[in-house]
């Protein structure tokens, strides 16, 4: 079983070379067997049973609440596959550390086409990734992205599936949506367990070219038929949208906004009036998603990198102003430009915790209660700028790295419910270090490129460059 990205290569199945006339006859009738009335496609390794429930689904926890807290998203690689000791490792590393919030798309990033056909399903790299999930007792999270090539006009079928970019980034057609949400619902029956779902992803697809928006519409349509179809499985699941990207740009710009703006930049006016209309018309939400990056469009980090994360607490108080404070998540946030290959590895590893930390500092600091890492995982090798853990490829992967500190301790200090402090800090240390706290700890964050001395709730420590330090109160 193939893992997919955006650039996940053959197809899933492929028959190998037949040999004689009668292995070819062979193939013809298992075909023909396997495919629907009407030209449906291959339905090999399909079901028809996709809403049964899988595995052992964990049990309540209590009751369900909109928020979550901190955590990280799966990707294309991840720690589900690759060598058993490895898996465990992370598995158990995961468990100590109370599990951790984990994001998975249904499409895509790790996961097969769901329904390759209609009324047949394929969950199974899906039902590896929730497993891995159970058994690392973490929160689950399911995000509603993509859908099936016969939903946006592909061809039906398990060996079928178009797996480039501009294929994954398609939406729905409008005829689909109710299919889409249907498959929302196969979902939520199959996972009773999972309680908290996003509705898409960064409205891929829902461009409007010919008026040069989005197509909030169209969006804000399909939303409002999977918030219905998850509510009808069962009332306590949470839902949210609209998971758009908070795009800023520089301030000259025709698109930018005259009225929401900062040193940081200006917003995307189309984006904000995307945000009105789904917040105006939409059936419903439990907690409201957004993702974005601390730099503009054009990749300017504006004043420096660590000024720019200012954007991020701008953008979550605008957006809780606008759903009269509804739980904020923020689905992906990014605080390093990435490359042409859409890689993020120019920043030495300490340099990229601290400018992270200050990001989820301004998170916090906007009302974000919950929020996901986008976990880099490479397949192989030993270098991987940004992850949580080596590959799990190798025996000896699956052992933390840096980032994993970072993101598991601000989970476990700063959870929902939070109720911060404000902490002294030394006039001369203002400009230099970035602060969180609450009545029982301290996060410090030297913004320089050298060691200072850094005086912070009446405490006076030395700092490394680019350090990150947490205090007991």
């Amino acid at each position: 079983m193939g893992r997919h990205g955006w650039n996940s290569g053959a197809l899933r199945w492929r028959l190998t070379a037949l040999l004689g006339v009668g292995v070819a006859a062979l193939a013809l009738i298992v075909t023909l067997i396997n495919t629907l009335p009407g030209g449906g496609g291959s339905t090999v390794g399909t079901t028809p049973d996709g809403d049964k429930v899988h595995g052992t689904p964990a049990g309540p926890k209590g009751r369900v609440e909109p928020d979550v807290g901190w955590g990280f998203t799966h990707t294309q690689f991840s720690a589900d596959q690759g060598g058993g000791a490895a898996t465990r490792r992370v598995e158990g590393l995961l468990s100590k550390d109370g599990g951790l919030p984990q994001n998975q798309a249904i499409m895509g990033w790790g996961a097969d086409n769901p329904e390759p056909v209609k009324g047949r399903y394929d969950f199974g790299a899906l039902d590896r990734r929730v497993d891995f999930v159970r058994a690392s007792g973490g929160t689950p999270v399911i995000t509603l992205c993509c859908s099936p090539d016969w939903m946006k006009g592909g061809k039906a079928g398990a060996d079928s599936t178009d797996w480039s970019q501009s294929a994954l980034e398609t939406a729905p057609q409008s005829k689909h949506y109710a299919d889409f949400a249907a498959l929302a619902a196969t979902v939520a029956k199959r996972y009773p367990d999972i309680r908290h779902f996003i509705v898409w992803n960064e409205f891929k697809g829902f461009w409007n070219d010919a008026e040069g928006r989005w197509d909030y519409e169209g969006y804000t349509r399909m939303y409002n038929l999977v918030y219905q179809a998850l509510k009808k499985v069962d009332k306590d699941i949470m839902v949210g949208g609209p998971y758009l990207v908070m795009d800023s740009v520089d301030p000259r710009a025709e698109e930018a906004s005259t009225t929401f703006k900062g040193p940081w930049g200006a917003m995307d006016q189309r984006v904000l009036d995307a945000f009105a209309y789904w917040n105006e018309h939409k059936a419903g939400a439990d907690f409201v998603v957004v993702d974005g990056s601390s730099y503009t469009r054009d990749d300017e980090l504006l004043p420096d990198e660590f000024g720019a994360t200012e954007k991020l607490t701008a953008v979550g108080e605008w957006v809780r102003r606008q759903t009269g404070d509804l739980p904020l998540w923020w689905a992906e946030y990014y605080v390093e430009p990435a490359d042409g290959n859409d890689d993020r590895k120019g920043w030495s590893e300490t340099r990229r915790v601290a400018v992270q930390a200050a990001g989820m500092i301004a998170m916090a600091k906007g009302g974000a209660s919950s929020g996901f890492y986008w976990n880099p995982e490479k397949e192989k090798g030993t270098a991987c700028p940004g992850c949580l853990w080596r590959p799990t490829e190798a025996s000896d992967g699956g052992g933390k790295m840096p980032m994993y500190d970072l993101i598991s301790r601000f989970g476990a200090a700063f959870p929902p419910g939070t109720r911060y402090a404000t902490v002294s800090v030394a006039t001369d240390d203002l400009p230099n270090v970035r602060v969180l706290a609450t009545d029982r700890v301290v996060l410090v964050v030297n913004t320089l490129d050298r060691p200072i001395s850094a005086q912070v709730d009446g405490k006076r420590f030395a700092m490394q460059a680019y350090g990150v330090k947490w205090l007991g109160r």
